[in-house]
């Protein structure tokens, strides 16, 4: 197997070591699938992403991203993480302003914004609706709580598979403590919201089986967020940008910038530092 270069990318995070990590593998058109998904298995992060040729003119650069278990069509810190790692390698975008990649899911927007930091559109769900009420009772079972406390909820599926609810505020969503396996995969986004006078609007916690059927925690999630906030912004529950906390119970500080334009599209973004680069 061949070794590729590789940089460790911190998204997200409101300050260096808080965020979500991302290893993204450059020069990666030399590996199959397996040896991928293998080393997504060993770096044992939610998210390992690998760079290879595009084979779409309008791309910029294109990523397969790997989970623990499998390929995902999309996923948003390893948007903007290896957006970056791209950028910092000296990759140049085709268009001013914009930076294009190619993933499973299509094509996705990137742009950095005035403070440095970089957003992806939101792109559309493959899934959405109400769920129905064996599939609210089954997240209530794995969130162990009772079904009466999910005020509302939505299938909010970018790519990963998310169903979300909504609990009647922040501190319900970090009080929760879920349960540690499921028989069946599952991927649960949980909102509330924070005071209205407060910094932070909603508290946001991801809840996804592994490839054994374990329950874990990611960090922070773009994907999530993503969906999430096209669905508050329909909703009437959030209003031009707001931002989001995650991972506040693992120790971490997320910080995810959620903003509706003028066209309607979602725009999610946040701090990227490359935190260790090296060759494999």
């Amino acid at each position: 197997m061949s070794h590729p270069p590789f940089s460790l990318v911190d998204v997200f995070g409101s300050a260096d070591f808080s965020g979500n990590p991302l290893a993204v593998i450059a020069d990666a058109q030399g590996l199959t699938t397996e040896e991928m998904q293998r080393i997504a298995q060993w770096l044992n992060l939610s998210e390992t992403t690998f760079l290879v040729p595009t084979t779409d003119a309008a791309a910029d650069y294109h990523v397969r991203i790997f989970t623990l278990a499998h390929e995902l069509p999309f996923a948003g810190h390893p948007t903007l993480g290896t957006c970056h790692a791209w950028l910092e390698a000296g990759g140049k975008p085709k268009r001013d302003g914009v930076i294009v990649q190619q993933c499973g899911a299509g094509l996705i927007e990137l742009r950095r914004g005035t403070d440095g930091n970089l957003a992806f559109r939101a792109p559309p769900l493959v899934r959405s609706g109400t769920p129905s009420e064996a599939e609210i009772a089954e997240v209530a079972e794995v969130l162990r709580i009772d079904r009466a406390a999910i005020v509302d909820a939505q299938w909010v599926d970018n790519g990963p598979g998310w169903i979300a609810v909504m609990l009647g505020s922040a501190e319900a969503v970090l009080a929760l403590e879920p349960a540690r396996h499921h028989a069946q995969r599952i991927d649960i986004g949980v909102v509330g919201p924070h005071a209205p006078s407060g910094a932070v609007a909603f508290e946001l916690r991801a809840i996804f089986s592994d490839a054994h059927g374990a329950l874990i925690e990611d960090p922070v999630t773009g994907s999530l967020n993503a969906s999430v906030g096209q669905w508050l912004f329909a909703s009437g529950r959030a209003r031009g940008s707001y931002v989001a906390a995650q991972g506040t119970r693992l120790g971490r500080a997320g910080r995810i910038a959620v903003s509706q334009d003028a066209d309607g599209d979602v725009w999610v973004g946040g701090r990227t530092v490359t935190m260790f680069a090296g060759q494999g």
